[in-house]
């Protein structure tokens, strides 16, 4: 197992399959299967306020298999915060111990940073996601945000872990 940056052009390619497999998270949120644009979300977006600069998109690898992507940034909600935007795993790494070891590393780029807290959202309608951060030692901050993606209502909880 190996987590490395991914570089936006060699990478396309294994991000492009592991969103494909990650379909039924992208069902959940966007209400359809991945496509090409969710590529360029992987390796483009970043929360308001945030330099791309110092955003990190990383890759978990079994061998020469992608089988989670994490897109880290720095300065929100705070100037000094770090934001979890995604992590996901393909189904079959899932419930393998593999999202605590991918959150290890993405918590200890943080601290490097001297982050004090690592923030994320997660969608109401996904009580595994909700389950898996709480174990992780994340709780709700009290900031929710209610948005539409292709139809489909969403209410996000924002969450924060001390770092």
């Amino acid at each position: 197992m190996q987590i490395r940056p991914l570089d936006p052009v060699a990478d396309r390619g294994v991000v492009w399959r592991l969103l494909e497999r990650a379909a039924d998270y992208y069902r959940l949120w966007k209400g359809r299967a991945a496509c090409a644009a969710d590529v360029d979300e992987i390796f483009e977006n970043i929360p308001p306020g945030c330099d791309p600069a110092l955003s990190h998109r990383l890759g978990f690898f079994e061998g020469a298999e992608l089988v989670g992507v994490a897109e880290l940034s720095f300065g929100f909600p705070a100037e000094s915060d770090a934001y979890l935007g995604l992590m996901i795993l393909a189904p079959h790494a899932r419930s393998r111990g593999l999202g605590p070891l991918f959150l290890a590393e993405v918590e200890a780029i943080a601290r490097q940073h001297g982050a004090p807290a690592l923030y994320l959202a997660v969608l109401e309608q996904n009580p595994r996601g909700r389950a898996f951060w709480a174990r992780s030692g994340f709780t709700p901050t009290g900031v929710q945000r209610e948005m539409v993606e292709n139809g489909i209502h969403h209410r996000l909880f924002r969450l924060k872990k001390p770092l």
